[in-house]
């Protein structure tokens, strides 16, 4: 009977130390403190992970229109290069975006505050006004459609639309991760840590003074390399 006790003993601390512990206090496998609890320890938030994957995503971003700027300005005066007018339109976008810029900033910097009402409303005019460069670019497309230039219609109206159309889609992107925060403000997030938001929020408006900054070196381009 003793050595049956014992084995039973040994069994049941084997069990206790190495079993699965059942959810925290608030339901959610948290141990009460914010920190979610795993087998092999705690996973804890780290705002690099943010940071990192999206210069990631950036330099290959980088890469990308550096090569297509290369290939322009060594293509651009051969014998079937015409120079394309650029519309007004694309002005107004240069314009647009350069303020949404300001208006991401007030954005992050309301955040920083706490000002969790004038940060969602920040951000909602910057997703006004990115929406707006979308429509700006589009309606500059149909002016040069309007005057006769095309896609295939030299290499020139070629890159044109090339570069325009790669920096849309990739400030779709932005777009989408703008509305996303907003949708986020409007609404109280239960478990989301202030220090997740500003990580998320730092991460976006990167990417989107990035997406500034490119334009306006893309708008240069084309407006003076002919």
């Amino acid at each position: 009977m003793a050595t049956v006790t014992s084995t039973r003993t040994e069994t049941k601390g084997i069990i206790g130390s190495n079993w699965p512990k059942a959810p925290g206090p608030n339901g959610n496998g948290s141990n009460g403190n914010g920190k979610r609890k795993w087998f092999g320890g705690e996973k804890q938030f780290s705002k690099d992970t943010y940071r990192i994957t999206t210069w990631i995503l950036l330099a290959a971003i980088v890469m990308m229109f550096v090569a297509l700027a290369s290939s322009y300005i060594f293509l651009s005066g051969g014998k079937e290069w015409q120079p394309v007018r650029v519309p007004g339109m694309f002005t107004l976008s240069t314009g647009l975006i350069l303020i949404s810029s300001a208006t991401m900033e007030a954005a992050r910097r309301r955040l920083r505050q706490e000002d969790k009402r004038r940060y969602g409303n920040w951000l909602l005019v910057t997703l006004v006004l990115g929406i707006a460069f979308v429509g700006s670019q589009l309606l500059g497309w149909k002016q040069l459609v309007a005057e006769g230039v095309y896609l295939s219609g030299n290499p020139h109206s070629s890159f044109f639309y090339l570069f325009t159309g790669a920096h849309g889609v990739h400030l779709l992107g932005g777009i989408v991760a703008v509305s996303y925060l907003t949708m986020r403000a409007r609404r109280v997030l239960v478990g989301v840590s202030n220090e997740k938001r500003l990580a998320a929020t730092d991460a976006v408006s990167l990417y989107w003074h990035f997406m500034d900054g490119l334009w306006v070196c893309l708008f240069l381009l084309l407006l003076l390399w002919k």
